[in-house]
């Protein structure tokens, strides 16, 4: 599987997003940093799909359609790395350090969901809503429910991937790192992020370095949470 050569296509529908990670997944070293986020992102995909067929959402279209170009975003960063290209500055402290033997699993993960909830999300948010003609306030339902879902899928990453009970001493320094960010104050951030795109659609240079602006800080933050710990 070469991801580069599929960079520039968009996915078409849930199931083959959840091929190309499956993909992924088997493709990469278990101890891998990207492949350690991509387990956690393959889940989230999977529950978005199954919430979706269960009525979770009260458009499921519209859910289906923020979750695509949001996946998009991850993939196409994956195969810009695989490729040899550049890929956003917020994904590049976890293709840099995911192979790094100071770096815990827990760390690859919060690192790529903060690339992909800091950064990707609020460009999906404007993707989708280019793809369906709508403002961000009329996705706003299918974010807070992606949103909440992602919560509950942070609280099971930190217990399953904590490395065990030392972690609850105030002395290792993974109680400092997971305690210096939130996945909820991430989200928040991240809808102002997006109706401020939003609002800047038709000033596409200030939109620009906007968005290169969030990129970098994000990329600041991804960098951060992925310092090399002692055993």
């Amino acid at each position: 599987m070469v991801l580069s050569e599929r960079t520039e296509v968009p996915l078409r529908g849930i199931d083959a997003v959840v091929g190309w990670m499956r993909a992924l997944g088997a493709a990469l070293p278990e101890r891998d940093g990207v492949a350690v986020f991509n387990r956690v992102y393959l889940t989230v995909t999977e529950e978005v799909a199954r919430r979706v067929d269960d009525g979770h959402f009260t458009d499921p279209g519209a859910a289906l359609t923020l979750d695509v170009r949001f996946a998009e975003r991850y993939l196409a960063a994956v195969g810009a790395d695989a490729g040899g290209g550049r890929p956003p500055a917020c994904w590049r402290p976890l293709f840099q350090f995911r192979r790094h033997p100071g770096v815990r699993p827990l760390q690859f993960a919060l690192a790529g969901v903060n690339a992909h909830i800091g950064h990707d999300l609020a460009l999906a948010v404007v993707d989708a809503c280019r793809t369906l003609g709508c403002e961000p306030a009329d996705l706003e339902d299918e974010f807070d429910r992606v949103g909440e879902l992602l919560v509950s899928l942070e609280e099971r990453v930190r217990e399953d991937l904590m490395p065990g009970p030392d972690l609850l001493e105030i002395a290792d320094p993974l109680t400092h790192l997971l305690g210096s960010w939130s996945l909820e104050r991430a989200r928040e951030a991240t809808w102002s992020a997006a109706r401020a795109l939003w609002a800047l659609r038709d000033l596409p240079d200030v939109a620009g370095e906007f968005a290169g602006r969030l990129d970098a800080a994000v990329g600041l933050t991804g960098r951060m949470l992925l310092t090399p710990l002692p055993d």
